[in-house]
């Protein structure tokens, strides 16, 4: 089992270890809920370095990019971030990401941990472009800083007003004696955040430079129950959950990040472009619990009969907004906001509705 460079500070805090995608990883410190409402309050700090990095170089490094994602490259600018996704050949998403835009010919992509080899195998069988590839996963340590109080906190370690960096924008900045952090106003929490990939070697340090400025603040480590809680209250998609190999963009609501503009001839494009026009057979949608119960992963969700309409595919008790919220896929005469459904939780039916997302806003 693999460690992230963080590995021994989690133990110093406390941290509960567990498996998860190959690595040991802390799972929660002083709790789930205490740890959730630290990143909505103040502000957490979350080990991301499981997570992958890809690097496309060369002259051809774009023109790959465009292919392989369904949003537009072409509207990127240097040091500005992008949500997508890739889109497998046929009714499903290899993974979702992230893609950084440094110059015309180099750009890096953040997989999920999960699917690191699965994407790496992808993105190579693609590259008929003949782009430059290389696999930095093991190379590159990850920390997402969160909450309304991390740029008062990240504001201390960097030589510039932090303001400067907007909402989905980087820089390569010098914190401690580390020269090339790349800093991006980014995150997965729906909270304001930052996050910091470095080299492994520098880890440590900036562990320990991070926490001294967050000192004040109350800063505090937090686990990937807390990760989970905090992305499906702002009602994001987990992979492997709300998304898989067989969930389209357009039935994963994700349609806002698919672009048909002129020259994004992406992989599936003409396929995702007949499912948008013409509508899909079922959705994912947000809903939150009317009767008492909490709703789980691959619950049925039904019809006032018992008809089944649908699946969970994410629920939690969320502890910000105090509900008992999901997501799941239903059939598309179920999707609009406020219909009533029905979730099937010990061979018993419970009412919810339908609900806009995101659960929390911040």
């Amino acid at each position: 089992m693999k460690k992230t460079v963080f590995n021994e500070k989690h133990k110093a805090h406390g941290a509960r270890m567990v498996p998860f995608a190959g690595f040991e990883m802390p799972v929660q410190f002083e709790g789930v809920n205490a740890e959730h409402m630290s990143v909505r309050e103040k502000v957490g700090v979350f080990d991301v370095s499981h997570m992958g990095e890809f690097w496309f170089r060369g002259p051809k490094a774009k023109e790959l990019m465009q292919k392989i994602t369904v949003n537009d490259v072409n509207k990127l600018v240097d040091g500005q971030v992008q949500y997508t996704c890739m889109p497998n050949d046929g009714n499903g998403i290899v993974d979702d990401t992230l893609i950084y835009r440094f110059a015309e010919d180099k750009w890096m992509m953040v997989p999920n941990a999960s699917n690191i080899d699965k994407d790496w195998s992808w993105v190579n069988k693609q590259n008929t472009e003949g782009a430059n590839l290389e696999n930095a996963s093991d190379d590159i340590a990850q920390l997402a800083v969160q909450g309304p109080d991390s740029p008062k906190v990240m504001d201390k370690l960097v030589d510039f007003d932090i303001a400067d960096i907007k909402f989905f924008r980087f820089k390569v900045v010098k914190i401690g004696s580390c020269e090339n952090v790349i800093l991006s106003q980014t995150g997965y929490t729906g909270s304001k955040g930052f996050e910091l990939y470095l080299p492994n070697k520098y880890g440590e340090e900036i562990w320990d430079l991070v926490f001294e400025a967050g000192e004040e603040f109350d800063i505090k480590p937090v686990g990937l129950a807390a990760r989970d809680t905090l992305r499906l209250e702002a009602g994001l998609c987990l992979y492997g959950n709300d998304i898989t190999d067989t969930t389209t963009p357009i039935e994963a609501s994700l349609g806002w990040i698919t672009k048909f503009t002129d020259g994004n001839d992406f992989i599936n494009r003409e396929k995702l472009k007949k499912q948008k026009e013409e509508g899909v057979s079922r959705k994912l949608k947000g809903f939150e619990m009317i009767d008492k119960g909490i709703p789980r992963q691959h619950y049925e969700i039904c019809d006032e009969q018992g008809n089944i309409i649908g699946e969970v595919t994410s629920g939690t008790m969320a502890p910000y907004v105090k509900k008992a919220i999901g997501m799941g896929y239903v059939k598309k005469e179920y999707a609009k906001v406020d219909t009533e459904i029905y979730i099937r939780i010990r061979k018993k039916l419970a009412k919810a509705k339908i609900v806009k997302i995101p659960f929390y806003k911040g």
